[in-house]
């Protein structure tokens, strides 16, 4: 399923490395990840990933801030790591 594969790919490219380094919180941005990834008109699918409390839940994070577009390539998500 693609959002397990972008809730994988954002822990193991984000959230992993925030805590490694002590962060207490990460920014994602839609479109760094959808391009990241390599994928093709999916941003709907990746904002809807990035917003949803399973992604809170199965990564152990809380999302803290949204910003930009509801579903577009600038949207930005903050969490707590």
């Amino acid at each position: 399923m693609l959002a397990d594969e972008i809730r994988s790919f954002v822990f193991q490219r984000y959230i992993r490395p925030a805590r490694e380094k002590g962060l207490h919180a990460v920014t994602v941005s839609a479109g760094e990840i959808h391009q990241e990834m390599g994928l093709n008109n999916r941003i709907p699918a990746v904002c809807g990933a990035l917003k949803t409390r399973k992604l809170e839940v199965c990564l152990s994070v809380r999302l803290i801030k949204r910003e930009g577009p509801h579903q577009g390539a600038g949207a930005k998500y903050t969490y707590t790591v």
